[in-house]
């Protein structure tokens, strides 16, 4: 090959879709983009429009390169809450406001809706009545007839990142609509806000409120906020590599793809492990959006706060995604009534999730006994105070949780275990009351609060994990109740039925460089505080050769690493 053939192939590399080879964190090719970004945004870091545009664009080729032609998916999305916006922003009743922001709700979770549930109700559907309709990709088959293009009908193919972009739009509309936001008068200053890269696909989701102020604030990267872009670049990609992917490969996907041939203390470490990898790989991607963002001068909120230090369920909850946890409570849980009352669509909703429990069963007398129980809890309600009081303050929890498990995906096991973790919440307001161990300022009480938040909801994600497996590049595979319910259930049966002390030390011995990675992270992760600012302050105070001889050491640590194979990062499938 010769030269020019060579700079050729490198040059269509970089800047053609391949989906072999996608824009991550992870990647060479993403630095050298991200450096060539930092280049040209100090040529443009004054100029605030032409940088605004600049990030705007950039993110666009970002997008393109992660997902190839579903960037124009995103600019429709920015496009259509952008004049959503302005029209709510200009309409003279309030009846006119809010059938604009229908229409803007409305069109989002329409998207999303078909792109990504349209094989998860298809399947429903055929389920109950006994049926084998395939799902037809609408879309594709309108842009053959129309532009000539070849893409295929059969297959609905996931968009990276679209819940969350969908989710940070529609927290843009539902601002202008309240009055918190007076809406963007350029186009691409609101499209950049959409796009931003560094979180574009999997998180933090950012509020409009708190994002869209920055967009035309003068430029500033004082040497502080250089110093822990670096940390948190750092930090997170050695989160990525050295946790999350090595226990990965070496333990929990080959027990969670055959459970039944590994031991129940096996499929007790791989259950653990899951918790602590998961954690790894989501805010160590948050932690590499948090440091690329603020060395372009921007602020991303946290999305992690130390949440297997949580001493209940709640408080786990409120440590944990945070960004979606936040953005749940004000746009579905507050309105649908909070703790106080159970609104109109709460029960509608409640209707919704009874009907998937039928579909689960593919059962119509089970569907009749839950629409009796469903009647029975709305009569009691209505008749018996107490009960309404309990029911008010727990229905719209529930259904939040719900919602929350169906946000990350179009499997049963995302519902069974959002509804799990409703049921903790529930149950836990009721146990807080009379626990023996709520005073948490005595160290054991803690220590044992905290081991059981962090078992409840590793044994939780049995079914997380198990919904995971149906990705969001496998989503035209038959997504039915049994397939994915099956490896839970094996799993459990396996630790609480099969579970074989004897078989303990000969694991350790196979297992015990991945036992000592797993005990470091989590000692790393309940450091206090306090600690971790310091040695983070420590850091961004170093003078720039010692913090690029860091860094240094620690990038040549990462690609020995990933030369032996990188995993995708879980949370790109939501």
């Amino acid at each position: 090959m010769t030269a020019q053939e060579q700079w050729s192939a490198l040059l269509t590399q970089f800047f053609v879709f391949d989906p072999k080879s996608p824009f991550i964190f992870t990647s060479t090719l993403f630095w050298i983009f991200f450096a060539g970004v930092l280049l040209a945004d100090g040529f443009l870091h004054r100029r605030t429009l032409a940088r605004n545009f600049f990030l705007f664009a950039v993110s666009l080729f970002f997008y393109y390169k992660t997902t190839g032609l579903f960037f124009l998916l995103l600019v429709y999305t920015a496009a259509w809450d952008y004049l959503m916006a302005i029209l709510i922003h200009r309409a003279r009743s309030a009846t006119m406001r809010m059938a604009w922001l229908i229409a803007s709700v409305v069109m989002n979770l329409g998207v999303l809706f078909y792109f990504k549930y349209a094989y998860f109700f298809t399947d429903a559907y055929n389920a109950v009545a006994g049926t084998h309709y395939p799902v037809f990709n609408w879309l594709a088959h309108w842009s053959n007839g129309f532009f000539g293009t070849h893409f295929t009908v059969s297959k609905i193919i996931l968009p990276i990142g679209i819940s969350f972009f969908t989710f940070q739009s529609i927290s843009y509309t539902v601002e202008v609509y309240r009055g918190k936001l007076r809406p963007l008068t350029r186009f691409t200053d609101y499209a950049f806000f959409v796009s931003f890269f560094p979180q574009l696909v999997a998180g933090p989701i950012v509020r409009a409120s708190d994002f869209i102020p920055q967009i035309n604030k003068p430029y500033e990267l004082t040497r502080q906020m250089l110093g822990m872009g670096v940390f948190w670049i750092l930090n997170g990609l050695l989160k990525k590599i050295i946790l999350s992917d090595y226990l990965a490969v070496q333990l929990i996907d080959r027990v969670f793809d055959n459970p039944a041939v590994y031991s129940g203390f096996e499929n007790l470490l791989a259950i653990f492990g899951y918790s602590l990898q998961v954690y790894a790989d989501f805010s160590g991607y948050t932690d590499i959006a948090i440091g690329v963002a603020l060395l372009l001068g921007f602020h991303l909120n946290a999305n992690f706060n130390s949440p297997y230090k949580a001493t209940d369920v709640s408080d786990f909850w409120r440590r944990w995604h945070i960004s979606l946890s936040t953005w749940l409570r004000d746009y579905v849980y507050i309105p649908l009534g909070g703790n106080r009352k159970g609104s109109i669509v709460s029960y509608l909703l409640l209707g919704f999730f009874v009907a998937l429990v039928a579909v689960l069963s593919r059962s119509w007398l089970v569907l009749a006994i839950a629409a009796g129980c469903m009647a029975v809890l709305m009569v009691a309600g209505l008749w018996i105070a107490p009960f309404r009081s309990w029911l008010n303050t727990n229905l719209n929890l529930m259904l939040t949780m719900l919602l929350g498990g169906f946000w990350h995906g179009a499997s049963w096991n995302f519902i069974i275990w959002g509804g799990l973790n409703g049921l903790g919440l529930v149950m836990y307001k009721a146990w807080k009351h009379i626990s023996p161990w709520r005073d948490t300022s005595k160290w054991y009480f803690r220590a044992w609060s905290i081991l059981l938040t962090f078992s409840f909801i590793s044994f939780t994600r049995v079914w997380f994990r198990s919904g995971s497996s149906s990705g969001w590049n496998e989503m035209e595979k038959t997504h039915d109740i049994s397939s994915e319910f099956s490896s839970a259930l094996v799993m459990l049966d396996r630790i609480f039925l099969g579970m074989d002390l004897r078989v303990v030390p000969r694991v350790m011995a196979a297992y015990w460089p991945v036992v000592l990675v797993f005990l470091a992270g989590m000692i790393i992760h309940w450091l206090p505080e306090a600690w971790k600012q310091r040695y983070r302050a420590w850091f961004a105070g170093l003078p720039y050769g010692a913090m690029a001889f860091i860094a240094f050491l620690a990038v040549v640590l990462v690609y020995q690493v990933l030369s032996a194979g990188t995993q995708p990062f879980i949370y790109f499938q939501f």
